[in-house]
């Protein structure tokens, strides 16, 4: 099974790369664009026996490893 797990800053924490993202877009003629917030993705290969295991196990990582939770949020989707 594969886990993706998905890391953003949350609500109220300064993304500093979104803004940039934002003013680069707006520089390039796409004026429509408004608040942007930057992340990561992350995909792990699991052998976890069922998607319910291979859930807990990616947000046991992403808890501990793979986002700072004191500025970021994440989410889990398992893809068999």
């Amino acid at each position: 099974m594969r886990a993706v797990v998905t890391v953003m800053p949350k609500p109220g924490v300064l993304d500093p790369q979104g803004k940039a993202i934002a003013r680069a877009l707006g520089h390039l003629g796409f004026a429509a664009v408004g608040e942007v917030r930057a992340g990561k993705v992350i995909e792990i290969e699991l052998t976890a026996a069922d998607a319910e295991a291979a859930r807990k196990e990616a947000a046991s990582m992403a808890e501990q490893l793979l986002a700072n939770t004191v500025i970021e949020s994440f989410s889990v989707t398992i893809a068999k």
